[in-house]
């Protein structure tokens, strides 16, 4: 391993803690602020940061066709707004650790939508990936069967879902694009329509009538500058610097490190059941780039699961 290609997996992981840290923030936020209202905020806060990336960067504004802008407007409207309300609503009703394990899922959901509403044939990798991580999320459900967690955690629960349904929804459009956009102009595009969509239900809350509430503000200045600014360029600058196929089991880093800031950040006690699930859903995570490998290396894959 040369020096680039470990700077690469540092960046990336990095880049995928940031990401598991949002769950925490929207708890925090979530407890002060609307949730139209902060998503709102943190889009406000994120553009100029993005339009002056793109400034030092000569990044070319995009000028999409009018296919490609209504492909824009349902991202930012999935993968934006949807993505960030649900989440912080879902917030409101269960733990920090429900919502890592959930949000662990989004690799097999995005296979799952893909062959639901796309028609698409799943491979070997996403069967499996889809059962691993609906075995996480159904141990979730032990805790409820024994009569020891609020039905609103189950409710939670289900925002949490939905979240990373409207995020699994915003990969498969993004592939529905018909000219390429930079990763830096679709980030300032996805931020921009995200802010112009939130901007009248944000009003229609009445965030001046709320009692002030700095912690929860102050987790929208880090969701905006930190994993949405810094996590994108951490991301950008890691996979620049390895191949393709290697950077996607960083992504198990995210839900872990939701798991870990849950218990040490908000005190959260984590359950067997919830260390089970992670455990399943990071399998999940994993199962591509191993079947990947094995294959690479020409041992028979179905060795390892039959």
């Amino acid at each position: 391993m040369n020096r680039s290609q470990l700077s690469g997996y540092s960046y990336l992981t990095l880049a995928m803690m940031m990401v598991g840290s949002t769950v925490i923030a929207s708890r925090l936020i979530a407890a002060g602020l609307p949730p139209f209202t902060a998503t709102a905020a943190r889009f406000a806060m994120a553009l100029p940061i993005f339009l002056l990336l793109m400034k030092l960067t000569a990044t070319p504004w995009p000028r999409p066709r009018c296919h490609d802008a209504w492909v824009l407007i349902c991202q930012a409207g999935a993968g934006s707004v949807a993505y960030t309300v649900l989440l912080i609503s879902g917030m409101a009703h269960t733990s920090a650790a429900n919502a890592g394990v959930i949000s662990g899922t989004l690799p097999a959901v995005t296979g799952l939508v893909a062959m639901v509403l796309l028609r698409e044939k799943p491979g070997r990798s996403t069967w499996l990936a889809v059962a691993l991580s609906s075995l996480g999320v159904m141990l979730l459900l032990v805790p409820a069967q024994q009569g020891s967690v609020q039905a609103g955690s189950l409710y939670g629960d289900g925002l949490i879902l939905a979240a990373i349904v409207a995020e699994a929804l915003f990969i498969l459009l993004n592939q529905r694009l018909q000219q390429p956009i930079p990763p830096l102009a679709l980030s300032t595009l996805m931020s921009a329509l995200g802010l112009l969509l939130t901007a009248i239900p944000a009003l229609a809350e009445r965030p001046w009538t709320l009692a002030p509430m700095a912690q929860a503000w102050w987790a929208v200045l880090y969701y905006a500058v930190v994993p949405t600014v810094m996590g994108f360029c951490l991301w950008y600058a890691g996979s620049a610097r390895i191949r393709g196929s290697a950077a996607a089991p960083f992504t198990a880093v995210a839900p872990l490190t939701t798991v870990l800031l849950a218990a040490l950040w908000l005190d959260e006690p984590i359950l067997l059941w919830q260390w089970l699930g992670m455990g399943c859903v990071l399998m999940a995570i994993l199962t591509g780039p191993l079947l990947s490998w094995c294959q690479r290396s020409g041992e028979p894959v179905q060795a390892r699961y039959e």
